[in-house]
C-alpha cells in the first residue's frame, strides 16, 4: 500500500496555518532564513518547496545566495546577523555546503533559531527524521495493531541503508532515542543481501538510483524511501521504483509524494514552533 505523504503533510500544514494566523493577528510572521551556497540542484529543489508552504501556511522565507567560492568569514558574519535579527526566527545553512566548515558555521546559530536540528545542542528534531517517524507511524495505524506504536517499533528489525549526516545519520539517532536499535549498512558493510532479507522495515537514505536489489527484500517488508538523487535529464529519483515497492512490500513511501513533502511540513512546524517560543 502506498502511504501518502501528502495527505499526510496536508493535515501538518492546515494545523500550521492556523497557528499562524494568531501570530499575524499579533504583527508577528514566522520567518525563515536560508543560506544556500553553490548551486546543487537537489538543494535548489528543495528550497523551493520549502518557499512554497511556507507561503500555504502564511510564513516567510528569505533565501540568501552565494556562490561556492565565498568566504567563511562571510557567511559568519551573515549567521551572526540573522541570529541576532528578531523579526527572523529560523536559520538553515543549507547542506551539502562542501566549500566551508558547515559544523562549525552552524554553531553559530542558536539553538531556538537552528530549525533544521543541527549543532551541537538542538532543540528540534531533524525533519527528514522526524517525517520518518511519522510515516512508519502510519503504516503502524494502518496495520490496525493492537500494540502501541512505540511497543510496535521495537518488534520490528529495522535497517537503515547510509548513515549520511544529512538523513541516515539523523534517522538513526532518532530510532535509538525511541529506543530502537536499527542495523546500519553503509558502502563498507559486509553481509548486506542477508541483512536485507531479514529487515522489516527497511529505510533507504543512500540518495542512489536502485540503491538495493529487490530481489534481497522479503514479502510484506515496509519500505522507506529517503535518498534522492538527480539524473542527467534534471529528474529527480528515489531509491527505489514506486513500480517495484507496490509489488512486493506491505506499506511504502513513493518518490515523490512521500518521505519529501512530510519533511517539509515537519520543518514548517519547527519553524512555528520556534516563532511562537521566541514571542513567550
Amino acid at each position: 500500500m502506498k502511504i501518502d505523504g501528502k495527505q499526510i503533510a496536508s493535515e501538518i500544514l492546515i494545523d500550521l496555518k492556523l497557528r499562524v494566523d494568531k501570530l499575524t493577528q499579533k504583527g508577528i510572521i514566522p520567518t525563515l532564513a536560508v543560506i544556500l551556497i553553490g548551486d546543487e540542484q537537489s538543494s535548489i529543489a528543495y528550497i523551493k518547496q520549502k518557499e512554497l508552504k511556507a507561503l500555504e501556511i502564511g510564513a516567510t522565507t528569505i533565501v540568501y545566495r552565494f556562490e561556492e567560492n565565498v568566504s567563511e568569514k562571510e557567511i559568519e558574519q551573515l549567521l551572526k546577523e540573522l541570529d541576532k535579527d528578531l523579526k527572523i526566527h529560523g536559520i538553515i545553512l543549507q547542506r551539502p555546503a562542501i566549500s566551508i566548515n558547515v559544523n562549525k558555521l552552524e554553531e553559530l546559530i542558536s539553538p531556538q533559531k537552528e530549525v533544521d536540528g543541527f549543532g551541537s545542542h538542538p532543540i528540534y528534531p531533524v525533519p527528514v527524521a522526524q517525517a520518518t517517524l511519522i510515516i512508519l507511524k502510519k503504516s503502524h495505524e494502518d496495520e490496525s495493531e493492537n500494540n502501541s506504536f512505540e511497543v510496535w517499533l521495537r518488534t520490528k528489525k529495522i535497517v537503515v541503508l547510509g548513515k549520511g549526516e544529512t538523513a541516515g545519520k539523523p534517522i538513526i539517532d532518532l530510532l535509538i532515542r525511541n529506543k530502537v536499535s536499527p542495523i546500519i549498512i553503509d558502502s563498507k558493510t559486509q553481509g548486506r543481501e542477508e541483512k536485507i532479507k531479514n529487515a522489516d522495515i527497511l529505510i533507504s537514505a543512500i540518495g542512489k538510483i536502485n540503491a538495493f536489489n529487490f530481489s534481497w527484500v522479503k514479502k510484506g517488508t515496509i519500505l522507506i524511501g529517503v535518498g534522492l538523487s538527480m539524473s542527467e535529464n534534471g529528474k529527480i529519483h528515489g531509491d527505489f521504483e514506486n513500480i517495484d515497492a507496490e509489488k512486493i512490500s506491505s506499506f511504502y513511501s513513493p518518490t515523490p509524494g512521500g518521505v519529501g513533502p512530510v519533511n517539509v511540513a515537519c520543518l514548517m512546524k519547527n519553524l512555528v514552533e520556534a516563532c511562537e517560543k521566541q514571542q513567550a
